[in-house]
């Protein structure tokens, strides 16, 4: 690879390492050791990151400030970690992914605490941009670390693994905050976060074992450039990509909207049990974790279309005038989203041959950068069209995925290296 810190044919080959060391497989105590480190990880991150949208009302109230602008303290965070991770990657690259995640999430715990201290809305804000900075070393460079590091046959499980992490740590986060803020005010909520995420992430630092088949290369602007080139040129990733944006879109427009739909007549529910539905990140738990698994087992490509299915299944339920199937359909949209997630995006890791950070940060790109496009517009045809546009949106994303799912199943997986 261009920008490489070892002459060619001076770098120890990736087979002549394995054939040394053995990598982590499901049933071993360093895969729970990992499996548990990273969980606390990508559940920290997903709590900094979501917690604070409940408190977006809190903010316009305390702060003086409109919906869109209270909407700010959310957006320049994830905005920022979507380009960030682009470079956050490519520096893990060179100085390693541990060092990298850890810096990442135990700096973000601390931006977090300090926000709950500072008095003005432009430097609550500030921390926020930062904090958008700091989060983009973790998404990307966990996904690289266990391509890297697991075997092959466990890639799924422990992908599942970390995203139920993910799952359980935005919901938790949601719901936590949201009890706090009512009983002992926003800041202290925030505090509490905070405190709680870096001690997790400090037990993270402790447990998370050293990479073993890590190569460091020389951070290079011009390779950077290169691997992002070559994994776009790759169409099977390209398609992966793709399936990053349809899922998070999906999703994101029915967890957004839904609110306003069951707030209003003929249901009139509060604002409490609507808060609730985020409960059922708990069935992205278990179905990220099952459906990696079962991708292992099975094959990605015979998986990954089930994800969407089940999705698209749910988003029907959702127009129906049953709370109940309402519900239901949630849980289905819930359940086939981070299924799906988690056999694309393992997917990724073990498509790419190089620079695997890089193409693992492009995919987390277009995941995030659909939950603020989509995510807009989701608003707009709620506003014209109502719930009914919502859905049409929601399946037209969910029907290309599908398609999208036809085409990799029918492309020629890459060679053995």
């Amino acid at each position: 690879m261009a920008g490489s810190a070892h002459p060619q044919g001076a770098r120890p080959a990736s087979g002549a390492i394995e054939a040394v060391l053995e990598k982590i497989q499901h049933g071993t105590p360093a895969f729970l050791k990992t499996q548990v480190a990273l969980a606390i990880a990508g559940f920290s991150t997903f709590a900094l990151l979501y917690s604070i949208q409940p408190l977006l009302p809190v903010f316009s109230l305390v702060f003086h400030k409109t919906e869109a602008g209270a909407s700010l303290a959310l957006s320049v965070t994830s905005g920022l970690m979507a380009v960030c991770m682009l470079v956050a990657s490519s520096i893990s690259e060179s100085i390693g992914r541990k060092p990298v995640m850890v810096a990442s999430v135990v700096s973000s715990s601390v931006l977090m605490i300090l926000s709950a201290f500072v008095p003005e809305w432009w430097q609550f804000l500030a921390i926020r941009a930062l904090m958008g900075v700091t989060l983009s070393g973790l998404p990307a460079v966990a996904m690289a670390y266990v391509a890297e590091e697991i075997h092959p046959r466990s890639t799924g499980l422990s992908m599942g693994l970390y995203i139920g992490g993910n799952a359980f740590g935005g919901m938790v986060g949601r719901l936590v905050i949201g009890v706090l803020t009512a009983h002992i005010g926003w800041r202290d909520a925030v505090l509490v976060i905070g405190l709680v995420s870096l001690v997790g992430n400090l037990t993270f630092w402790r447990l998370l074992p050293p990479s073993r088949f890590f190569l460091p290369r020389r951070f290079s602007p011009a390779a950077l450039g290169s691997a992002f080139v070559m994994h776009l040129r790759d169409r099977a990733l390209l398609m992966l990509y793709a399936e990053g944006f349809l899922l998070m879109g999906g999703f994101i427009v029915i967890y957004n909207y839904l609110g306003y739909r069951l707030l209003a007549p003929p249901f009139n529910l509060s604002q409490t049990v609507v808060g609730l539905i985020f409960s059922c990140y708990l069935i992205g738990i278990f179905s990220s974790a099952w459906m990696g698994n079962l991708g292992n087992k099975l094959g990605r490509r015979r998986v990954l279309w089930v994800g969407f299915a089940i999705m698209l299944a749910g988003t029907g339920l959702t127009e129906t005038h049953s709370v109940f199937l309402i519900i239901l359909g949630v849980a289905l949209v819930t359940f086939g989203f981070f299924g799906a997630h988690s056999v694309a995006s393992s997917w990724v890791g073990m498509r790419a041959r190089h620079a695997r950070a890089q193409a693992s940060s492009l995919y987390l790109f277009f995941y995030y950068l659909s939950a603020s496009v989509v995510g807009t517009t989701g608003g707009v045809f709620m506003q014209h069209w109502h719930w009914h546009g919502v859905v049409a949106l929601t399946c037209l994303l969910l029907v290309i995925g599908l398609f999208l799912s036809w085409r990799l199943s029918r492309m020629q997986p890459l060679p053995p290296a």
